[in-house]
């Protein structure tokens, strides 16, 4: 090659964002989450084309908060559908009929309980749509060729590189002792 000819380079990568594991069976999987949770790495995952029964048990997964705000959302929705009702009742269009009262709770159940679940159930749908960070626009994952198949017939394991016990030769040595049947390094975009 003369000096004036540009030299063939790879393209460039970002920093690393984790190991892609790729297991070809349900049990594999769960037995490399176990692995994984008993040597302490907390940031992971595992992606599935479909859910894993007792998954979120060999992850050592943490109880979600999603049930605590949607209760808060449903008491939020049976005192607003409490106020409504009394508020346009007995306060901003009161109406007389043959001496009943201005405002009677048992009245007022239906528009107290569809307020309840109306509440509870946005509560619910934005919760999750939070908690989980979505919508995921990007992820590094997602230019990976062989994480395409998670969505028909493979299972993943991916360790991520800011992990406080992440060292890449061994987690590489982990996930082939739990039967990895392909390891892939993932970089973030530049």
């Amino acid at each position: 090659m003369s000096e004036s000819s540009p030299k063939p380079h790879a393209a460039p990568r970002g920093e690393l964002y984790g190991l892609l594991g790729e297991f070809e069976e349900v049990t594999a999987v769960v037995a490399a989450a176990k692995v994984f949770r008993d040597e302490g790495f907390t940031e992971w995952d595992v992606h599935s084309p479909f859910p894993i029964h007792g998954i979120d048990k060999a992850m050592g997964a943490k109880p979600t908060i999603l049930p605590w705000l949607v209760l808060i959302g449903g008491v939020l929705g049976l005192i607003a559908g409490i106020v409504l009702s009394w508020w346009t009742n007995a306060v901003n269009y009161p109406y007389l009929i043959s001496g009943k009262p201005q405002w009677s709770f048992a009245a007022n159940v239906p528009v107290i309980f569809e307020t309840t679940v109306l509440f509870a159930a946005f509560t619910a749908g934005l919760g999750m749509l939070v908690l989980n960070k979505l919508p995921l626009l990007y992820h590094p994952l997602f230019k990976s060729r062989r994480f395409r198949r998670v969505t028909s017939d493979r299972f993943f394991i991916v360790i991520e590189a800011h992990d406080p016990k992440f060292d890449l030769a061994r987690v590489k040595d982990l996930l082939k002792a739990s039967g990895a049947k392909g390891i892939e390094e993932i970089f973030e975009d530049l």
